[in-house]
């Protein structure tokens, strides 16, 4: 698929004024995307080169949101001018009927019981400061339900569909409050439980009755408890969890008779299994008899309690099953498509469980399986939507294989061997540049699903992309999971050197020509990759990631502050100060030698924007090459398509410039002497 344009392309870019440590220290500043995005230290984007880009940047995802009346009608999410849109859709296939118009991204979506309206989340550009809104389709209007500046979201019906609670920073901006409302008259608002420190407090389900409401606390990856809320009383009492022996447990819901309450844990030895918990003061968890091997990742009950469905993470790729909540017995649903699942909901008559599924070849898409009679029977998967790929030949989308490469124990005298999804691109002779792609989290992890951005760069810049999941990543157990917290921070950059020294010990791929990308977490772990490893990497790519620890956890948004100290530290105490300041790749800008590309979001509530700020100012006082995009209307992800296009046309152009520049020199010439022929 890789086309003579995009040589040309390449070609000329010899002709185009790229910038070096001179213009980095004083950048010629771009306004682009009607003044939205400033773009510093870059050259002009080729026009050609987003025409040539384009049938990769035109793919459309959908994405499952919920159920109308009993089961008959879907909800889906899809872009519209440029942002994601509330869609109903009556069939498989069937035309989508548009009911929201917002200028931003439509984000959490509840239907509404008894009724056919829906609740659903809107921040305005990107600040991360959810608003929930009351859709009515009928009349196509929709109207606000809370204050309009807190951050309010994680929002959950009651039976009758008459009362809506959610969480709600709104008594002091810091704290995850729950919030209780009577949903037809928002001036009816009120706090229901004060959180006593900043973890995540947020409401999962309510009892039948409407007396209990299930609570989720979430202090870190490793710290997750369950509390029970009663309502009239105003009182609440821990369920599952606590400081004693911290352990992951994640609430589903309420048992059919409200006697019980089903939820994922990992408190038995460390894998995440279901487990089911009684109401009447007893410790005693109930495991189901037979134990799966991989973590259970998603668990949904029906709204009777008496179907339930979860998703398996075996090695990057899910499974399916439907359960018994009432005999702990599973079954798994053969035939689903190899990729991911997620988005689990049963509908309202139970009969119906929808989902998004991705694979490596086909965009995000709605399916809904049917459900027999019985509790574990099930007809067949039905896909709903078609994901948009226009000119695209899925056949020639790669699917990448796994594979394990070995690093070092630190402290010990062990190896692991980490897991690395190693894409090989086509129709290219090797040894192959190589594109390392890091994700996010820290406690993120990398999973083959549909990336147009990845294809994007296997057919038009012929290149290996390789995506570990390093320690810390989640998906490996509680273990695995802990292996970068706190002081152990470097450890997981390490990998990344144990990554190129096995790119060195394969032929098929170029040790000389090798570019780290990552967002977010992964952005840092760019720069710290440039940092320790610059002599081995041509380029970096760093979208939002943070770049000094202690100013990351004193400037981001007080709500998640605590939430991120327990995954990195405590800032406040001086000997951790230290050592985040040693480690943080602000402090060691020098090292740096890699040409960077930096992009932010101005909004971004997660990775302030001064993070990015910060880093490029240090790289150009160092004289160091340094591209700087940021979009003056995005949060911590890019939502707007014309911004993620402008982003990845400039990552394209970087790549092309820094990762390729021999090739591309070895091509304009090869046209040149052909042009002489003539």
């Amino acid at each position: 698929m890789r086309c003579r344009s995009i040589a040309l392309l390449l070609a000329g870019l010899l002709v185009i004024p790229l910038p070096d440590s001179t213009l980095a220290a004083d950048p010629t500043r771009q306004l682009l995307n009607d003044g939205q995005v400033v773009l510093e230290g870059a050259p002009p984007i080729p026009p050609r080169l987003a025409e040539e880009l384009g049938r990769f940047q035109d793919t459309r995802t959908s994405l499952f949101a919920d159920f109308m009346g009993a089961g008959d009608d879907v909800l889906i999410r899809t872009r519209f001018e440029g942002v994601n849109q509330l869609y109903r859709v009556e069939a498989p296939g069937g035309e989508r009927r548009r009911l929201t118009t917002t200028r931003e991204a439509i984000g959490e979506v509840e239907r509404r019981p008894g009724a056919e309206q829906v609740a659903f989340t809107m921040s305005d550009g990107g600040d991360g400061f959810d608003q929930i809104y009351l859709l009515d389709p009928a009349v196509g209007e929709s109207r606000l339900l809370t204050d309009g500046q807190s951050l309010n979201n994680r929002m959950v019906w009651d039976a009758t569909g008459k009362r809506l609670a959610w969480r709600s920073t709104r008594r002091n901006g810091r704290h995850n409050d729950i919030w209780l409302m009577e949903a037809n008259d928002p001036g009816t608002a009120r706090m229901v439980l004060e959180a006593p420190d900043g973890a995540l407090w947020k409401p999962v389900s309510f009892s039948r009755d409407g007396q209990l409401l299930l609570i989720q606390y979430y202090a870190g990856i490793t710290d997750s408890r369950i509390y029970l809320l009663d309502l009239a009383a105003g009182s609440y009492r821990l369920l599952a969890g606590g400081l004693e022996a911290p352990s992951a447990n994640i609430a589903t819901g309420f048992d059919h008779e409200d006697t019980g309450v089903h939820f994922i844990t990992n408190r038995r030895d460390g894998a995440a299994e279901i487990g089911w918990l009684p109401l009447d003061g007893s410790e005693e968890v109930a495991y189901m008899p037979e134990k799966l091997i991989w973590d259970v990742t998603e668990f949904e009950l029906s709204r009777d309690g008496k179907r339930g469905a979860f998703v398996t993470n075996e090695e990057g790729v899910s499974r399916l099953y439907l359960f018994d909540p009432r005999k702990q017995r599973y079954r798994r649903v053969e035939n689903t498509p190899m990729g991911s699942i997620s988005g689990l909901k049963y509908s309202a008559n139970g009969r119906r469980l929808g989902m998004t599924i991705s694979t490596p070849k086909t965009p995000s898409d709605v399916f809904i399986l049917d459900l027999g009679l019985r509790t574990l029977g099930y007809r067949r998967l039905k896909r709903w939507t078609h994901g948009q790929i226009d000119s695209l030949d899925p056949e020639q989308f790669v699917e990448p294989k796994l594979a394990h490469f070995p690093a070092p124990m630190i402290t010990a005298d062990k190896t692991l061997m980490m897991p690395v999804f190693y894409y090989r691109p086509k129709g290219v002779k090797p040894p192959f540049p190589v594109i390392i792609q890091i994700h996010g989290g820290p406690e993120g992890q990398f999973r083959p699903v549909f990336n147009s951005t990845l294809q994007m760069w296997l057919d038009q810049l012929g290149v290996a992309v390789l995506a570990p999941n390093v320690r810390g990543s989640m998906g490996y157990g509680s273990a695995y999971l802990a292996m970068d917290d706190g002081r152990l921070r470097e450890n997981a950059v390490r990998d990344i050197g144990a990554l190129l020294d096995w790119i060195s010990e394969h032929p098929d791929l170029d040790e000389n020509r090798v570019a780290v990308y990552g967002a977010s977490y992964g952005g840092y772990m760019a720069l710290a990759s440039a940092v320790h490893f610059g002599e081995r990497l041509r380029a970096a790519v760093d979208r939002a990631g943070i770049s000094n620890f202690v100013t990351y956890l004193e400037n981001t948004q007080g709500y998640r502050r605590d939430l991120r100290r327990a995954e990195y530290g405590d800032e406040r105490d001086p000997d951790m100060r230290a050592f985040l300041q040693g480690i943080s790749p602000l402090n060691n800008v020098e090292r740096i030698s890699t040409p960077m590309f930096i992009a932010q979001g101005k909004n971004d509530p997660v990775v302030p924007e001064s993070e990015s700020e910060q880093m490029v100012r240090a790289l150009r006082a160092h004289g160091q090459t340094v591209w700087y995009m940021n979009a003056l209307n995005e949060g911590h992800n890019y939502q707007r398509k014309e911004n993620r296009d402008l982003f990845e046309q400039v990552t394209f152009l970087f790549l092309t410039h820094y990762l390729l520049e021999e090739q591309r020199q070895e091509q304009a010439k090869a046209l040149h002497q052909a042009s002489e022929q003539q």
